[in-house]
């Protein structure tokens, strides 16, 4: 939102992030960069902050199309996002990657995470599908497959799974 100047608004819970925006932009390197993914990878990973996507899979801005959401699963709008990076925006090959400690995989599922927001803050979510699975390599399996066998997706897709360990750093490819 802009005040009547076209400005954005100032001071308040954001302005952490509008100053160091302004010192970024001050130096901002990737003007012209190119819109597909350069080394051809399409990551899905989870939200959690403590996951670097670029600098722990040894890649710099452009490489890859990263897409995040809670758990790191393969929803149907991440398939929809999966099609378009394929057919337009260079995509040749996908990892999935979900990571240890994530709360997604440590609930005993959907219902559990409604019953908590609905007891702490009187918010009723149950219109909402979070996709928690406490088996975690069953649930990169099942997404894995989802992709595998998308029949807008290109049968000769690489597709491949692994669990990132928050707590070394390490990636452990998982073979399914």
């Amino acid at each position: 939102m802009s005040d009547d100047n076209g400005a954005a608004p100032t001071g308040g819970a954001f302005e952490d992030v509008f100053t160091a925006n302004a010192d970024y932009a001050a130096q901002y390197a990737l003007a012209g960069l190119k819109p597909v993914a350069a080394r051809g990878l399409a990551l899905v990973t989870c939200m959690d902050s403590r996951i670097e996507p670029l600098d722990m899979l040894g890649l710099k801005p452009g490489d890859a199309k990263i897409l995040r959401n809670a758990g790191a699963r393969v929803t149907d709008d991440t398939l929809r996002t999966l099609v378009l990076a394929v057919y337009l925006l260079g995509v040749d090959r996908v990892l999935v990657l979900p990571h240890t400690r994530c709360k997604m995989a440590s609930v005993p599922g959907d219902d559990a995470v409604h019953d908590v927001i609905m007891e702490e803050h009187g918010v009723d979510t149950r219109s909402l599908e979070f996709h928690t699975d406490n088996d975690q390599q069953g649930a990169l399996r099942h997404d894995l497959e989802r992709i595998r066998h998308h029949p807008l997706l290109p049968a000769g897709l690489a597709v491949a799974g692994a669990i990132y360990d928050v707590d070394t750093g390490r990636i452990s490819p998982v073979d399914f």
